[in-house]
């Protein structure tokens, strides 16, 4: 996919705390006036895993989480103040928006120590996603959350 076409992938890598799990997340969107998450796929080296169902679990619920956090959620003002004082007035990603998620674990059964998953998929997830759509649009936003306005603002500077 060349770059600027409306479609991209992006990579995020990053060790959880320089000192747990690392993983590898590759994001695929789509972009035009909103960005649309297609696909993520991980790969995380957790050392030995006891539990690698669990591990799964926790990485995949982290992709899920950050994709939220890059996509829609943050704290919206007006002229009194904070107005999403709810649930219903705080943008979260729902289920429709979900994408397709893909989790391997590098040599779980290894004779390294365990490392620990905990939030590792975060910060790679939140870098693929934005590096995604930069490649889709060829410009970067650089502030989050990746929303129709600030897509619309690359676009014109583009």
């Amino acid at each position: 996919m060349p770059p600027g076409t409306g479609r991209g992938r992006g990579i995020g890598f990053a060790r959880y705390k320089n000192l747990a799990a690392y993983a590898a997340v590759v994001a695929e969107v789509e972009v035009d006036e909103s960005v649309r998450l297609l696909r993520v796929w991980c790969a995380a080296d957790a050392g030995l895993v006891i539990n690698p169902d669990g591990a799964i679990n926790q990485l995949e619920g982290g992709i899920i989480q950050a994709a939220s956090w890059v996509l829609k959620e943050g704290v919206r003002l007006d002229a009194s103040g904070i107005s999403s004082r709810d649930w219903e007035g705080y943008p979260v990603l729902r289920f429709s928006e979900v994408p397709e998620v893909t989790v391997e674990l590098i040599n779980p059964s290894s004779d390294n120590p365990s490392l620990g998953v905990g939030e590792a998929a975060g910060g790679p997830t939140a870098a693929a996603i934005g590096n995604a759509v930069a490649h889709a649009l060829g410009a970067r936003i650089r502030d989050q959350p990746l929303t129709r306005e600030r897509v619309m603002a690359a676009l014109l500077t583009a």
